[in-house]
């Protein structure tokens, strides 16, 4: 990604369309958490610490308009509550944070608690944990589709659905798991990255290749 102006707290609200000035502050709360615990743990990539807020906060945020207060959403190898805490901030669904490394989860815990935000965190490995029966399964940069389509249809209720953050082999990715999977699938620009997308994924079902 080219160097550009870091984004501004205000700037991130407008390209959301307006957000809550609680919300904001809650925001503002995590985003320094995140800092103060990179210290010790490898949480996000340390350059995209100098942009925190179109890196992490719009990149995460832009799901929330897909997703309901009443949603289930299980989000799958949060590490540092990417998109998830920031989902849960947003939107106030029932949000269930999948991270089987312990020092993450632990922040995990530590950054809901310090923004008053209600989440579930599972200290387990994906594929190993009961299935979760969400409504939305989301993801950012955690596997290629290939390896990732299972995770998710394993926590997807029936009816339920993806998003997932992918970035430049999307198209890529997507012809390679075709040969598996039948899925309804919709594409979205990120409008944090040009070079990113958004990937709503419906009706994921395996197909049958013996």
């Amino acid at each position: 990604m080219s160097e550009r102006t870091p984004l501004s707290r205000r700037d991130c609200a407008a390209a959301l369309g307006g957000v809550d000035a609680e919300i904001l502050e809650r925001l503002e709360v995590y985003i320094r958490l995140l800092s103060k615990w990179q210290r010790a743990i490898n949480l996000v990539g340390p350059k995209t610490l100098l942009d925190p807020w179109r890196r992490h906060i719009l990149d995460s945020a832009q799901l929330a308009p897909e997703i309901a207060p009443e949603n289930t959403v299980a989000d799958l190898g949060s590490g540092a509550g990417l998109p998830g805490m920031v989902l849960a901030i947003m939107t106030g669904a029932a949000m269930h944070l999948v991270e089987s490394d312990q020092r993450k989860a632990t922040f995990l815990r530590e950054a809901a608690r310090e923004t008053n935000t209600a989440v579930t965190v599972h200290t387990a490995r994906i594929e190993v944990l009961p299935p979760l029966g969400a409504d939305v399964v989301t993801a950012r940069a955690l596997a290629p589709l290939t390896r990732l389509l299972p995770w998710v249809h394993r926590h997807l209720a029936p009816g339920g659905r993806a998003l997932l953050l992918k970035g430049a082999d999307a198209d890529e990715e997507l012809t390679l798991a075709s040969k598996t999977w039948m899925m309804d699938k919709v594409h979205k620009g990120s409008r944090s990255d040009a070079s990113g997308t958004i990937l709503i994924i419906h009706n994921l079902v395996p197909k049958d290749v013996g």
